[in-house]
C-alpha cells in the first residue's frame, strides 16, 4: 500500500521497510502493519489534535510533570508552543508507560521507540499468526473468564505498584493471544500518586473488567476488587504479588460517604471534560469507533 506521509521518514531512515496494511483507525491514532527487516510490527501514528475526538481531558493530564519550567508555563498558557509540548508529553506518556509496565511484569506490546509521533511496537498475534482479536470480540467459557479476570486484576495491581493507572481500561483496550490478555492503548495513563482522580479512574478500570468478564461468569459481578485494591494501596500494603479476595467490608456510614464522594468526583470529571470539549470545539469531533481488520 501507499506509505502514509507520517511513516515516510521512518522508511527513509531504514526503520521501516514496508507498510503492508492499515490495521485500525481510532479516535486518537491510526495503526498500520509494517515490516522491519524480517519482523512484522505495527506503527501507531498519533493523529493531529485537530483530527482527534479524544482531547486529552484535564482529568488525565493532572499530575503529569514537565521538568523544563519554560515548557510547563507554555503548556499552562495554551500557546502554540505549549500545545506542541503538550502533544509530545501525551505521546511520550504511552512509550514511558509501555517500558515501565513491561518491566513490572504486565503484558503489553513491546515498544521499539517513538519517532515524531509514530510509535513502533510489537504486533500481537494469535496462535495462527493473525492479528490478535480484542477482548470484546471473543467468547469466553466461564472457567476461562474467571482465570483471565484474575490475570487482569494481577496486572492492575502491578500497574498500581509501578505508580500507574490505565485510565481507560475496557474490553476494547485488551487484546487476547494464545497466552491470554494483553493491555494496549496507554497514552492517557495517569500517575496514581499525583492525580486527584486516581481512585475514581482505578475503580472504573476494575469495574469495567468485572462487568465484562461477569457476562460469562456472573459470580464476578459481586466482587469488590476496586475497593480492596485501593484500600491496600492507601495503607501502603499493596505489593505486586498481593493475594486478593475480591471482598471488602466497610461500615454503613463510610459506605454512604464513599458514595457521595464518588458522585462528587464523577461530576467534577464531567465538568473538566465539558470545559475541555468547549475549549476545543472548533477542532471538530469524530466519534467513530475502532475498525479492526486482519492484515491483507
Amino acid at each position: 500500500m501507499k506509505i502514509p506521509k507520517r511513516i515516510q521518514p521512518l522508511v527513509d531512515d531504514g526503520l521501516v521497510d514496508e507498510v503492508t496494511s492499515q490495521l485500525m483507525s481510532g479516535k486518537e491514532a491510526s495503526v498500520y502493519i509494517v515490516r522491519c527487516g524480517e519482523t512484522i510490527r505495527c506503527a501507531k501514528v498519533y493523529k493531529e489534535i485537530s483530527q482527534r475526538s479524544f482531547k486529552k481531558a484535564a482529568a488525565y493530564r493532572e499530575g503529569r510533570k514537565v521538568r523544563n519550567s519554560r515548557r510547563a508555563r507554555a503548556m499552562e498558557k495554551g500557546s502554540g508552543f505549549g500545545r506542541d509540548q503538550q502533544e509530545k508529553v501525551w505521546q511520550n506518556a504511552e512509550v514511558d508507560a509501555l517500558y515501565k509496565l513491561a518491566a513490572a511484569g504486565v503484558r503489553v506490546p513491546k515498544p521499539f521507540g517513538c519517532f515524531d509521533g509514530v510509535l513502533l511496537m510489537e504486533l500481537i498475534t494469535d496462535d495462527e499468526g493473525y492479528v490478535a482479536p480484542r477482548l470484546n470480540d471473543v467468547v469466553i467459557p466461564p472457567e476461562q473468564a474467571i482465570e483471565d479476570h484474575q490475570v487482569m486484576m494481577g496486572y492492575v495491581v502491578k500497574m498500581l505498584c509501578a505508580g500507574l493507572i490505565h485510565g481507560d481500561l475496557s474490553e476494547f483496550n485488551v487484546l487476547v493471544d494464545e497466552y491470554g490478555p494483553v493491555i494496549i492503548d496507554l497514552p492517557q495513563a495517569v500517575d496514581a500518586a499525583a492525580n486527584n482522580n486516581a481512585e475514581w479512574m482505578l475503580a472504573r478500570d476494575i469495574n469495567n473488567m468485572r462487568d465484562y468478564y461477569g457476562q460469562f461468569a456472573p459470580e464476578l459481578l459481586t466482587t469488590e476488587y476496586a475497593k480492596e485494591i485501593w484500600a491496600l494501596f492507601e495503607k501502603g500494603d499493596l505489593k505486586p504479588d498481593s493475594e486478593l479476595t475480591g471482598e471488602f467490608t466497610e461500615a454503613d456510614t463510610l459506605a454512604d460517604i464513599d458514595s457521595i464522594m464518588q458522585e462528587i468526583d464523577s461530576a467534577r470529571i464531567a465538568e473538566l471534560e465539558r470545559r475541555e470539549r468547549a475549549k476545543e470545539a472548533s477542532d471538530g469531533v469524530d466519534e467513530s469507533k475502532f475498525n479492526w481488520a486482519e492484515p491483507q
